[in-house]
């Protein structure tokens, strides 16, 4: 752990934003996050351009099987795109600042707007494996503990002090991920509701899950929020959603255990119409909101 450094300064996320770009003739405007099993979003760029985490200086590595570990520049139905192919957890061992490096070098990039997915287990019982949530809200367990992406001295060149986050998930982005869904006919199968973040990597207990529903969360999971609050701290608009790829187990005469290997299997099912879900929105971005930065 020594070769890690507790915070992320400007300077260095300075440094590997201006190697990317010297690296590149890509100019992001939009940034995509790939979950577990949902990699292949990265695989629709045209003229895709590879980075392997380990030969990008200053980032991390991702250590978990199903995340691919690169990014990927190219154009999403004509849009300059920056694809994470795997993300960095709390239970890989990184401090949270480093998890959260690359939506700061995003940012300095020109990056405006991070379309984020995830594999998480579905609380809510109406939800079915498969199902797609739309992240309205989050609630930030390790937050809760102190453990926040923005703890520590700030950096007013990337935001302010104390960022409000009761609009961290884009209301506009979410409506046209419905009017997106309503035209693919995947309305079935899309839900939006409210994911809670938990530091991982053991799967949750029965009492835990019913807590964390009965407290208001649809959907558990071990990512993604600690992308949001900095990525909105820095002033891009976020637009989350969860692939729902397993469900919580609720009932202590349950046989059922969650695994790693069932959300890589949900994954692979339901990744065709995601892929083709997010390239829509994103070709839809510039009419969606544009004159807001």
């Amino acid at each position: 752990m020594s070769d890690f450094v507790s915070s992320e300064s400007y300077e260095e996320c300075q440094t590997t934003a201006e190697w990317l770009l010297s690296n590149t003739q890509v100019r992001p405007t939009v940034g995509i996050v790939c979950g577990s099993g949902l990699g292949g979003l990265a695989e629709m760029l045209k003229d895709p351009q590879v980075f392997k985490y380990s030969d990008i200086p200053n980032f991390p590595r991702s250590t978990v099987h199903g995340h691919a570990g690169q990014l990927v520049f190219g154009t999403l139905k004509g849009k300059p795109c920056v694809c994470m192919q795997g993300r960095f957890h709390l239970y890989e061992g990184y401090p949270i600042q480093k998890i959260t490096l690359p939506m700061r070098v995003f940012k300095l990039m020109g990056v405006e707007t991070i379309i984020l997915t995830n594999a998480a287990g579905g609380l809510n019982q109406d939800y079915k494996v498969g199902d797609v949530m739309l992240i309205k809200d989050h609630i930030n367990m390790p937050g809760f503990a102190g453990n926040n992406p923005l703890a520590g001295p700030n950096d007013e060149r990337f935001g302010v002090r104390f960022p409000c986050m009761s609009d961290a998930y884009d209301r506009e982005l979410r409506q046209l991920a419905h009017d997106v869904a309503s035209e693919l006919g995947y309305s079935d199968f899309l839900r939006e509701g409210v994911y809670c973040v938990l530091g991982g990597p053991s799967f949750e207990t029965i009492a835990e899950c019913r807590m964390l529903n009965r407290m208001g969360a649809d959907a558990v999971g071990m990512s993604t929020v600690h992308e949001v609050i900095v990525a909105r701290h820095a002033g891009m608009r976020c637009f989350a959603l969860s692939l729902i790829s397993n469900r919580a187990v609720m009932d202590y005469d349950s046989q059922e255990k969650a695994n790693h290997e069932e959300v890589l299997e949900t994954g692979r099912q339901r990744a065709e119409q995601l892929e083709k879900m997010v390239s829509t929105i994103v070709a839809r971005l510039e009419n969606n909101n544009n004159n807001s930065f």
